[in-house]
């Protein structure tokens, strides 16, 4: 019976049938609408909200896994070197191996530190990225939540993340975790500030902060083409500053291992010290995920003027696989960075931001609003 609803559902649009076929909001639609006839109005809301919590959780550890090993082999081969190869084929296990071995290691307790403090800082780090990423849409119906201010709700949840850096540094009891942990502060916050500004230039050119309309309002062309100029020098800014507030090299001033053993995370291990590991990876995927929707088009494929014969071939290319490429290719620029320059000083990093990345991030600014008001966008 589904079927033959779907098949009618598809034969009244008027777009191509695989632009139907790829359209998520139908089937999260027939579930819902499934729940609720089986089930009352609030079991129906915890189950959706049990099933989308299972699906993120599973989502996180499996991508948390592919970064790291993907971390290894983009840095092996920038050093010419062969990276995992021994655990399973090519070395596709060794990150499973290393889980194991974490989640086996002994939480060792630290003399005179602040036990509640301390236990809760990883779980802060953790859910902030959690809260971020359900606002984010992987293809045309399949996100969590789609917000009308998601990209204020992006910002402000994901600054939570310092708070729990705070903490660690501070409830650990260790000079060298307090120090790194107020680096980590100071460069969050910083870099905070650039980040917003990008943002708000796109902002700026799509007219709303609802992540599905931003998606939408490039359906005609990406923003980083669209918006002329002052798009791309935003998309510059904004994968600069990310890179900073993720504490990613050559930003990684709060683990510099030369200095500060480990930063703020030094006393951790086991399980505890896994959260602060994954919670790093799944925020440069956040970030990343950022980039390829409101630069890059989301899921949207692309186009080229009035190709249509390239542009209909692009069209049965899964919005999935878009979306994810696109987040993949900003990764590999964020590694692709931090193993190219050497790390930056605290005074480096912070003049960086204060004396060049926000002056230009503001006049950027200006200019796409005067672009937008003079109609000079395509």
């Amino acid at each position: 019976m589904r079927l033959v609803i779907a098949a009618q559902n598809i034969s009244t649009f008027s777009e191509p049938w695989w632009k139907v076929f790829y359209d998520f909001s139908l089937l999260t639609k027939n579930i819902d609408t499934g729940l609720h006839n089986a089930m009352s109005p609030f079991w129906t809301t915890v189950t959706e909200m049990l099933i989308i919590g299972v699906l993120i959780l599973l989502f996180y550890a499996l991508v948390g896994l592919f970064l790291v090993y993907a971390e290894r082999k983009v840095c092996a081969f920038m050093q010419n070197r062969l990276g995992p190869n021994r655990v399973g084929p090519f070395g596709i296990f060794q990150t499973i191996a290393d889980l194991i071995k974490l989640l086996l290691v002994e939480l060792i307790p630290i003399k005179k530190a602040d036990k509640f403090l301390f236990n809760l800082a990883p779980f802060i780090v953790i859910i902030a990225s959690f809260m971020a990423i359900a606002a984010i849409p992987f293809a045309n119906g399949l996100h969590a939540i789609d917000l009308n201010i998601g990209v204020l709700y992006v910002i402000a949840v994901s600054a939570m993340g310092v708070i729990g850096v705070l903490l660690a540094g501070w409830s650990s009891n260790n000079k060298y975790s307090l120090i790194g942990a107020m680096r980590s502060g100071a460069q969050i916050v910083s870099y905070e500030l650039s980040v917003g500004l990008a943002l708000i230039t796109v902002v700026i050119l799509a007219g709303t902060m609802q992540f599905s309309e931003i998606v939408e309002a490039q359906r005609t062309g990406w923003f980083i083409f669209k918006g002329h100029i002052p798009a791309f020098i935003a998309f510059i800014i904004f994968l600069i500053s990310s890179t900073a507030e993720t504490n990613r090299g050559p930003f990684d001033l709060a683990e510099a291992e030369s200095e500060l053993t480990a930063g703020y995370h030094t006393e951790y291990s086991g399980i505890k010290f896994a959260f602060f590991f994954l919670a790093e990876y799944m925020n440069m995927f956040i970030v990343a995920s950022i980039a390829a929707t409101v630069f890059l088009g989301g899921w949207m494929p692309f186009h080229v003027g009035h190709w249509d014969g390239f542009n209909s071939v692009m069209d049965y290319i899964p919005p999935f696989i878009w979306y994810i490429g696109k987040t993949f290719f900003v990764i590999f620029l964020m590694m692709w960075f931090k193993w190219t320059f050497p790390r930056l000083r605290i005074d480096q990093l912070l003049t960086l931001e204060w004396k060049y990345l926000l002056p230009i991030n503001l006049v950027n600014v200006l200019v796409m609003a005067f672009v937008v008001l003079m109609g000079w966008h395509f």
